[in-house]
């Protein structure tokens, strides 16, 4: 198995940014031939593209935009005739049903339109595969639709800062394979090695970031929307997070789960390692950076305990300690909004748009 950031032969990673325009498409193309796919993906063979379904639908700078998603399967049609987009349900406290997602957000017509695959990993046949960390064994549930019948894995996740991570992107964006919620949360204090073995088992890779918005602050899922205008396409997700670090302002050494990859995994951690079309500096915004809020840290201890993960989200106090918390911090999402439906709408105006030549 070749192991994420390493290879059989040397080899730089290779990261191809572009500006967007009035599409996707384009840019996805021109990165999509200038990673190689062509040498990665027959065709016939099985691609799986997993988006980032953060809400119960869709906001800017938290999730992937539909029009991002629609534009990477038409890429990839290019390629093979076997596409499946897939996530799994949302777990914690406030859980959703991810097929209500792909309803909300459009998927439903892809599926009509493109002939793609559209399913819940949550749903799937899963089997644990096993790992190794600081001398104890463990193993994580992954689905058998991933492990066995998917030739080239395809994650589209957008940038953006994360209160438990700093970052959430390219690396981050397989958390969501993991398609049992609540081991998500047992997992979670030992993160960097269960995310890095996520990726290990979704080889070839590919990154997709949809950097029409960016989320910097108090991400994943509340913060400041950026508008960046621009299209990522790497061959390494370890890579893309990086080049993604330069981009945001963001040292990758600060970004814990990088540093490790790179320290005991053989992950790149530099754009030096990295091979680019182009500068990043054309690119650069504004400075991304994390601001959490005293609110926020019963959230990051739970990420880094399963004991209080426990306490917080399932034991029989969860409903009163998540009440006491919502006195002082709005609840994360109330996906009946009209601010909901108004993005949404959005997304459609633009396809109108675009489809007028507009």
């Amino acid at each position: 198995m070749t192991r994420a950031g390493r290879s059989s032969a040397p080899h730089r990673p290779r990261v191809y940014i572009d500006r967007l325009q009035s599409s996707y498409l384009a840019p996805v193309q021109a990165g999509l031939d200038w990673i190689g796919l062509g040498s990665k993906l027959r065709w016939g063979d099985t691609v799986f593209i997993k988006p980032n379904l953060t809400f119960p639908v869709f906001r800017k700078g938290v999730m992937t935009n539909p029009r991002c998603l629609e534009d990477v399967v038409r890429a990839l049609r290019d390629y093979t005739d076997r596409i499946i987009v897939g996530e799994a349900d949302s777990g914690g406290y406030n859980p959703f049903n991810i097929d209500h997602v792909f309803e909300a957000i459009g998927l439903t017509d892809l599926q009509q339109r493109y002939g793609v695959r559209i399913v819940n990993l949550s749903r799937c046949p899963y089997r644990p595969v096993g790992f190794t960390y600081r001398g104890r064994e463990h193993s994580v549930p992954m689905s058998e639709l991933l492990l066995d019948e998917v030739d080239v894995f395809v994650t589209v996740p957008v940038p953006k800062t994360h209160m438990n991570t700093r970052i959430s992107m390219a690396v981050k964006n397989q958390w969501g394979c993991i398609p049992e919620p609540n081991m998500r949360l047992r997992l979670h204090p030992m993160f960097e090695k269960v995310i890095f073995e996520v990726n290990s088992l979704l080889r070839p890779s590919i990154a997709v970031v949809d950097g029409k918005y960016g989320l910097n602050r108090s991400g994943p899922m509340l913060g400041d929307v950026v508008e960046l205008d621009w299209v990522m396409v790497a061959d390494d997700v370890y890579a893309a997070d990086v080049v993604g670090c330069d981009l945001m302002r963001i040292r990758p050494k600060d970004v814990y789960y990088l540093r490790y990859a790179g320290a005991h995994e053989g992950a790149v951690t530099s754009t030096s390692e990295i091979e680019l079309n182009q500068p990043t500096s054309p690119f650069h915004r504004e400075r991304f950076y994390l601001k959490r809020a005293w609110t926020d840290y019963p959230g990051v201890l739970a990420f880094r305990s399963s004991k209080i993960a426990y306490l917080a989200y399932y034991s029989p106090l969860a409903d009163i300690l998540h009440r006491l918390l919502y006195v002082f911090r709005k609840p994360f999402y109330d996906y009946r909004t009209p601010e909901r439906t108004q993005d949404v709408d959005s997304v459609e105006a633009d396809r109108a748009r675009e489809a007028a030549g507009l």
